[in-house]
């Protein structure tokens, strides 16, 4: 089944501003404009974020849409596409980030914008711990690309969480995933796009 809407999920501290949700706007627009795209600035609180994508896909049509995520972005894609019965694509995804993010707590700079700051509170924890918690009740359809050059993440612990699905192992790079364009061929054949 084609797929008509797409998600994309933004990192901890980054935005739709981002390289990678840049570089994918710019290929739907040229070479699939017909496909409803949407890329949200995600709120630093998990439960607030979840509950923000499940209202602004509820009415998008389940076995035509697909979602993709980098980082933290990841791990909610991937929550996502459990939970929605549809294909996802990872990039470097959180496994862990109640455990990763609990040294974060604080006020933070956003990576494209410094004057904007957000600020993850202590409960933010707690919201991903139950998030990362809830039993998934589909195997999701996924493809995940993990740099083994990542800086932030294991890419180990990455590999043994989403090898059920399509794994695109990559040698070097980094957490960004700097030579993102590098993939787009694969993350398009993937995503079957209208």
């Amino acid at each position: 089944m084609v797929k008509t809407h797409l998600l994309y999920l933004h990192g901890f501290r980054s935005s739709p501003q981002s390289v990678k949700a840049q570089t994918m706007a710019r290929c739907i627009q040229a070479q699939h404009p017909q496909v409803t795209w949407w890329c949200p600035p995600l709120p630093a609180s998990p439960r607030q974020a979840i509950d923000m994508l499940l209202h602004g896909v509820a009415c998008w049509p389940r076995d035509q849409m697909a979602v993709m995520g980098s980082s933290l972005g990841g791990f909610y894609a991937a929550w996502l596409s459990a939970h929605l019965s549809c294909p996802a694509v990872l990039i470097n995804p959180a496994v862990r980030p109640s455990r990763d993010l609990a040294r974060h707590i604080g006020e933070h700079p956003v990576w494209h914008d410094p004057a904007q700051r957000i600020f993850f509170e202590p409960g933010y924890v707690q919201e991903l711990l139950e998030l990362e918690s809830q039993p998934l009740p589909t195997s999701p359809d996924t493809l995940a690309l993990i740099a083994q050059g990542d800086e932030v993440l294991d890419w180990h612990e990455m590999f043994a969480r989403h090898q059920a699905g399509q794994v695109r192992l990559i040698e070097g790079s980094d957490h960004a995933l700097s030579d993102f364009e590098m993939y787009l061929p694969q993350i398009l054949e993937f995503l079957k796009l209208a």
